[in-house]
């Protein structure tokens, strides 16, 4: 075995917390993964998230020091929102046992690294600006579409966490004042309608007691089985229903990329995630819908991307996270 010392490389240990998988990887500080896993987020049950983070945590130490390289902190994503001043998690309807937990506390502790813990699309768009689509630029937003809807923002070369760790929340900003109930309490926002749950419950809603609908059909008979991709899959046949849902969703992802470029004016707008697959496919739809509501001299100077998500590229966010707090505070023990 190569002992750490000898080596005298070192990576960042990124950890993306997911509802059901949580992933972890070695990354370098040019961004590069070295290896990564995962494994079942609640694998040991309903309240072991912290237990299965800080067992990826050990094994990938044990396979770094193995490798010969040292491991100069960790970075934590999850899907909930961190309060910046006390690093306490919120409410997370993805991990419920982590609410209320100081994880980079004790996580630090117990590690005696430096930690960082944040939002994961926050650690997701740090991650794309260090090492990815945002590269090279001063103001980049990364819209996550999934199961929930996300927002991360990276302006003049920092990340934007707002003074209760809220900033970037656009997924839950409004795009239409007389809307659908959202389930964080407020109405018409973005995630109701393009969202892969969102995009689900639209079609669910619409084929109510038609059994007979094509979108039923094609989920085997049970409404419920209906998802985002099938209501893409199908309105790319027409059918009319999803067709339907579809092009509201194109229509009010369109009208959040049109406040970004008014309100913000980034040069990089990054769209990803599990549901970005489907927009992929309309981007020309999408960018219409926005030209609808930007300034037209600030949407061409924005670049648009729409990019399925990478499971992987999340760790190297988590990490990037920890490359960021380490290069800004030197000598920082973990983020509390």
């Amino acid at each position: 075995m190569t002992s750490e010392a000898s080596s005298g490389r070192h990576v960042i240990l990124g950890v993306d917390v997911g509802g059901t998988t949580t992933a972890i990887g070695a990354v370098t500080g040019d961004g590069d993964l070295l290896f990564d896993e995962h494994a079942p987020t609640h694998a040991a049950g309903a309240a072991s998230a912290a237990r299965t983070i800080v067992a990826l945590i050990d094994g990938a130490r044990a396979r770094a020091a193995h490798a010969g390289l040292g491991v100069s902190g960790i970075g934590v994503g999850v899907p909930a929102i961190v309060d910046p001043v006390t690093g306490r998690l919120g409410e997370t309807h993805h991990v419920p046992d982590l609410a209320g937990e100081a994880l980079a506390a004790s996580l630090a502790e117990r590690f005696a690294l430096p930690v960082i813990v944040d939002n994961d699309v926050n650690a997701l768009a740090l991650g794309e600006w260090r090492f990815g689509a945002g590269r090279g630029v001063g103001s980049l937003v990364v819209l996550s579409t999934g199961t929930g809807f996300g927002a991360g923002l990276v302006l003049n070369g920092q990340l934007v966490r707002g003074v209760a760790g809220f900033g970037g929340e656009f997924g839950h900003a409004p795009v239409k004042f007389d809307g659908l109930p959202c389930w964080c309490g407020g109405h018409g926002c973005l995630a109701v309608y393009a969202s892969g749950r969102g995009i689900a419950e639209a079609a669910r809603d619409r084929v109510a007691g038609h059994r007979s609908s094509a979108l039923v059909e094609a989920a085997g008979g049970d409404p419920q089985a209906i998802d985002a991709a099938l209501v893409f899959r199908l309105a790319a046949k027409a059918e009319a229903v999803a067709a339907a849902v579809v092009d509201e969703a194109c229509r009010a992802l369109g009208a959040m990329i049109g406040t970004i470029v008014n309100g913000l004016n980034p040069e990089v707008i990054l769209i990803t995630g599990g549901v970005a697959a489907g927009f992929a496919l309309l981007e020309s739809r999408v960018l219409d819908a926005a030209r609808t509501h930007a300034f037209a001299r600030a949407l061409a100077r924005t670049r648009v991307s729409i990019v399925p998500g990478d499971k992987r590229l999340t760790t190297r966010g988590a990490a990037a996270l920890a490359l960021d707090e380490l290069e800004r505070h030197p000598g920082k023990k973990g983020r509390t």
